[in-house]
């Protein structure tokens, strides 16, 4: 890891928001792409997705989640699970900066992409008691969009209109619908 990137790590534990905020985007731009140093880093994030701070939870999270496709041991799919967790974060935008960032760990392969799939589906139904459901399942389906329109898996976007014709409230199956495009909609589902 070059000194450029160690130091930005180390600002991410900053109390200075502004500072840590700049690290932040430094280090999400570093590993939108495979880096060599996933492992050296691994523990600590996944440690820290329960740290008290929910700042630091958030950024674990997001973190964690662009590290997935540096993964070559497979760690995430142990690992998976204390993400999803942290999509049910006490502070709801610290959970709902987990849940818009989780979608990249399919991006790191197909047993990844099924785990993931497989936690979205769990999380859109349990979450139906929440109280902002509707915006954790516009995040899920937003998810869905995302890893779609990287992978082009049609299985991923018939799954994603299969929740979509689950919403029994015609504003918020459209308003789900209007991220992937669709321009007809019933009372029944999609057409």
């Amino acid at each position: 890891m070059d000194e450029v990137t160690k130091a930005n790590l180390d600002t991410l534990k900053s109390p200075d928001g502004e500072a840590r905020y700049q690290a932040l985007n430094y280090v999400l731009e570093v590993t939108a792409r495979p880096v060599d140093w996933a492992y050296d880093v691994w523990d600590e994030m996944l440690a820290t997705l329960r740290h008290e701070n929910n700042h630091q939870r958030a950024i674990a999270a997001q973190v964690l989640c662009n590290l997935a496709k540096s993964d070559p041991d497979g760690r995430m799919l142990k690992d998976f699970e204390a993400l999803l967790t942290a999509t049910k974060d006490e502070k709801f935008v610290t959970a709902r900066h987990t849940l818009q960032a989780i979608w990249k760990v399919g991006l790191a392969g197909k047993k990844q992409q099924k785990l993931l799939i497989n936690g979205l589906q769990r999380r859109f139904h349990e979450c139906s008691t929440e109280k902002n459901y509707t915006l954790i399942r516009y995040d899920i389906l937003h998810c869905f969009k995302q890893l779609y329109d990287q992978v082009q898996d049609e299985t991923i976007r018939a799954k994603a209109l299969e929740f979509i014709e689950l919403e029994e409230d015609p504003k918020y199956r459209k308003k789900y619908a209007s991220l992937w495009k669709m321009k007809s909609i019933s009372q029944k589902g999609i057409l």
